[in-house]
């Protein structure tokens, strides 16, 4: 009796679905990039970017909405281009940066799958020290393993809009335009 109920337990696992987990994908900083923009006065469209920052993304391709994504820099790691302008962001009339300490997170709380590769994803930004709710609308690009690394490794865009004033960074607005477009671009390395 013993051996039949041995044999029934064993073919009943045999015969269950194997749920796959999500997996551990590491930012690559080098290929990793948030450019963002906003009308100047009306006269020309300002830009700037955050790049080579760090990140990971738990990503279960079988079941997309069962992925999250964590992403944190320092303010101080903006590109604008222009020094002068750098300086002017970190004051005290947007963000007030002095050091490395000042950090924008976002952490994924919802990931909602719109499409065979796109999927609407909801997190908490955190900026300037507030905290708000945001989707981006990502695509994932490709996923294979990389020709020149030689393992497995994933690519996103995502896009939104965010509001400066929403994080105490609004000076100058409607002026120089609240609003601010952000473009996302990440490749992602399966973790060791």
């Amino acid at each position: 009796m013993k051996t039949v109920f041995s044999s029934a337990a064993a073919l009943a696992l045999l015969a269950a679905p194997a749920f796959a987990a999500p997996e551990a994908y590491t930012l690559d900083p080098s290929h990793s990039q948030i450019v963002f923009d906003y009308n100047h006065l009306g006269f020309s469209t300002g830009t700037g970017m955050f790049s080579g920052f760090e990140g990971e993304i738990q990503f279960d391709q079988e079941d997309p909405a069962n992925s999250s994504v964590m992403v944190s820099f320092p303010v101080r790691t903006m590109l604008t281009g222009w020094e002068a302008r750098f300086e002017h962001f970190m004051s005290p009339d947007f963000f007030n940066a002095t050091d490395d300490m000042q950090v924008v997170t976002f952490e994924s709380i919802a990931i909602e799958v719109t499409g065979e590769t796109t999927a609407n994803i909801t997190g908490d930004l955190t900026m300037n020290g507030v905290t708000k709710s945001v989707v981006l609308d990502a695509t994932l690009n490709q996923v294979g393993d990389h020709p020149m690394e030689g393992k497995p490794w994933a690519g996103f865009n995502a896009t939104t809009t965010l509001l400066r004033s929403d994080y105490n960074v609004g000076m100058f607005a409607p002026f120089v335009s609240d609003e601010v477009n952000v473009q996302i671009s990440v490749e992602a390395m399966k973790a060791e």
